[in-house]
């Protein structure tokens, strides 16, 4: 008497261990994307109705409510200012700059940046939160 059994192998493929991966993998670049932020300076920017996207490769120039100033994420000195922008237009061949300044800062420190921007013939856009 032939008894048959029916225990047939069936290809199975481990996927328990893919899921604790793809979870790491969306962690690490979860928290890689939030540090390559550009703007490390953490600034209160003035709000606007509507903001204009720009080029990220434009100059960066920030001011801290302290009044320190920043080129591209250097700190530099404000005598020094006129003199490093001067610099780095004429190596970069942009005459565009960025200007982040905090909202509550007064508007004379925002037209101090501004004047040294006109003697220079720069093109300056201010950096607005939505």
């Amino acid at each position: 008497m032939a008894i048959k059994r029916n225990k047939r192998f069936h290809a199975e493929i481990p996927t328990s261990s893919l899921s604790d991966i793809m979870f790491f993998l969306l962690l690490f670049f979860l928290i890689i994307s939030t540090l390559a932020n550009p703007n490390v300076i953490k600034l209160m920017l003035p709000k606007a109705q509507t903001n204009e996207t720009t080029n990220k490769n434009h100059i960066s120039l920030s001011v801290t409510e302290d009044k320190h100033y920043f080129l591209d994420k250097q700190e530099i000195a404000y005598a020094d200012l006129k003199n490093a922008l001067q610099t780095i237009t004429t190596d970069r061949n942009d005459k565009t700059v960025i200007v982040r300044i905090p909202h509550d800062l007064q508007v004379q420190d925002l037209v101090d940046v501004l004047q040294i921007g006109s003697d220079l013939k720069l093109n300056f856009s201010i950096a607005t939160s939505k």
